[in-house]
């Protein structure tokens, strides 16, 4: 499932994000880089070493990535050049500022890769598993981040979510055709 808005390709992919080989993919990441459990763990495990030692390398500089932020590392060994590292939001029933904090992981990761000039980009359904984000609330910031990103923003030719597995697709799928149906 894709639409085009402005110029960018948004498209929705189910599959393994780490086999994924835009320009750049996006690490739901904890706020010690260190690596973790789900997507965390997956992209270290598949990227090698090289990952691990430049977050270790950044941690020690800037200290814990704060949720909403994100920095950004070689691929190693993946197909992708680089890992956009982000910290998602941990839900706490949306009275926290969830919804800001999640925006802005997907709208810090998306000026990390046009500054880096970069062409294509994938992410995950960030918070939507250890963090507790409910699916279809996060799939309606994470696309409507994306899709008002690349409103202005035309570097991007490729914005990608890559849901691991259909009932999660299902979910953005639903929230994908209700935003573009909007945008256009």
């Amino acid at each position: 499932m894709e639409a085009t808005v402005n110029r960018t390709v948004i498209r929705l992919v189910q599959g393994d994000i780490t086999r994924q080989a835009t320009d750049a993919i996006v690490n739901a990441a904890n706020s010690g880089l260190m690596g973790g459990g789900g997507v965390d763990g997956a992209i270290h495990r598949a990227g090698g070493p090289a990952i691990l030692e430049e977050c270790r390398r950044i941690r020690d500089e800037i200290g814990r990535l704060p949720a909403g932020k994100a920095i950004i590392t070689t691929g190693g060994n993946l197909k992708a050049k680089y890992v956009i590292h982000t910290v998602g939001p941990v839900w706490h029933g949306g009275t926290k500022q969830e919804a800001e904090t999640l925006a802005s992981a997907h709208i810090e990761s998306l000026k990390l890769a046009a500054e880096k000039g970069l062409r294509s980009v994938s992410f995950p359904a960030i918070s939507t598993g250890a963090y507790g984000y409910p699916a279809e609330l996060a799939a309606k910031v994470a696309l409507q981040a994306a899709v008002d990103f690349v409103g202005v923003n035309t570097n991007l030719k490729e914005v990608n979510f890559v849901l691991f597995d259909s009932p999660t697709y299902r979910i953005y799928a639903d929230m994908f055709s209700q935003i573009t149906q909007k945008s256009n």
